[in-house]
């Protein structure tokens, strides 16, 4: 029966003469979600309106389901619309919409009428009340509600009629592209994609570095990294891998350094790398998965003794979040059973038996002293080796 969506959108709405920058970068991201699709789209852009139309034979729920990726989409409306032919027409068109979407009819409805023409020769009011009227005849058995109805139909009445009465919830947010670009630290667990994804979010686009310890760490960890990435993609777009080789780095710290420092160490050059390479590719930050106290070396102390060495800013969207909220986030998104499959990243090969939780900065920034005669040229060989790869959603 539906052969078109009416897009609907919440934050893009209060951007004043800047609005239609958003929208065209959400028409933008409509459109790359929908190449995933079989079938094909049209796009277009009316009078504050984002219509979807299907060129021809389509999945439904396939469609839906890409359009919930898209971030600044609030509503996805199926919607019928037919041309002006009178308000006879329209009344049949009507009935004919609510005898298919609706096989029980014991149910109340309200009728919400909306008319941005105003040529049309029944104002709202009337609207509403012709309307009802048409519905009631043809089905006695429904009834009127104007306070809690079943059903809420709409009718807005713009160059064509277009009718509607389910608003599938859409992610929110603002599109992808419309608040610049940062770099995500992403690991094999639960917190750093859902970090990606909040950001994402936010209409932040995506690029990624992770750091693989070889022969530490295995092929399969690196693999379920790019698995994420590719999840993560299916809201942000394209990522930009960046795989660091990180082994030799993280021998001379543990051969040089006190082994309770070993993560904050570990972690402070982590950053350093991914602000040189997010500094390189046009990043305005970096994102961590971070959580204020969920391990040791993400105490106040030891956040703040990683974040002396980035000159950029780094973004924590999960610092409030408990552990089992940020495992709603990653089922919601799908990134759950990847992350939980058994293969570890290389924070925790070097895992001390008792990490500090209360590193002091001066004293770290001494025992690092300790590297001084190797560290610059591992950093060097580390980022000229650097592998990067773009991880995108496959169709």
């Amino acid at each position: 029966m539906f052969t078109a969506f009416l897009i609907k959108y919440a934050e893009i709405g209060v951007k004043g003469k800047n609005r239609y920058l958003f929208e065209d970068a959400l028409v933008q991201q409509i459109k790359y979600a929908l190449k995933r699709c079989e079938g094909s789209f049209k796009v277009r852009k009316t009078q504050g309106r984002i219509y979807v139309d299907a060129l021809g034979e389509f999945d439904f729920e396939e469609t839906i389901d890409q359009l919930k990726t898209v971030f600044g989409i609030s509503g996805i409306c199926p919607v019928v619309y037919v041309e002006d032919q009178g308000f006879e027409a329209l009344g049949k068109t009507i009935v004919n919409y609510m005898d298919q979407v609706y096989p029980d009819k014991n149910k109340s409805f309200k009728v919400n009428a909306r008319r941005a023409r105003k040529n049309y020769p029944l104002d709202t009011m009337e609207l509403n009340r012709e309307v009802g009227a048409v519905i009631l005849e043809a089905f006695p058995e429904m009834t009127v509600d104007v306070h809690n109805p079943d059903i809420m139909l709409y009718l807005e009445i713009r160059e064509k009629i277009y009718i509607y009465s389910e608003v599938i919830p859409g992610p929110g947010g603002m599109p992808v592209g419309t608040n610049g670009k940062a770099m995500l630290l992403l690991s094999g667990g639960i917190d750093s994609p859902v970090a990606g994804y909040m950001i994402s979010k936010r209409g932040v686009k995506l690029d990624a570095v992770y750091f693989h310890a070889p022969p530490y760490t295995s092929e399969r960890a690196k693999q379920k990294v790019v698995d994420l990435a590719r999840l993560v993609s299916r809201y942000s777009g394209p990522i930009y891998l960046h795989i660091i080789n990180f082994t030799d780095i993280q021998l001379a710290i543990y051969e040089k350094c006190p082994h309770d420092e070993l993560t904050i160490i570990m972690r402070r050059y982590m950053m350093k790398i991914a602000q040189q390479i997010a500094e390189e590719t046009e990043c305005m930050g970096l994102i961590t998965g971070e959580s204020i106290g969920q391990v040791a070396s993400q105490t106040m102390h030891s956040l703040y003794a990683t974040n002396e060495v980035c000159s950029m800013p780094v973004y924590r969207p999960c610092i409030g979040l408990d552990k089992q909220e940020s495992v709603e986030i990653s089922e919601k998104i799908n990134t759950y059973e990847t992350s939980i499959l058994p293969y570890e990243d290389c924070c925790t090969i070097f895992v001390a038996k008792h990490p500090v939780t209360k590193p002091n900065l001066e004293i770290i920034k001494r025992h690092e002293e300790n590297l001084r005669e190797v560290i610059d040229e591992l950093m060097e060989r580390a980022l000229s080796t650097k592998e990067t790869i773009i991880v995108r959603e496959e169709k």
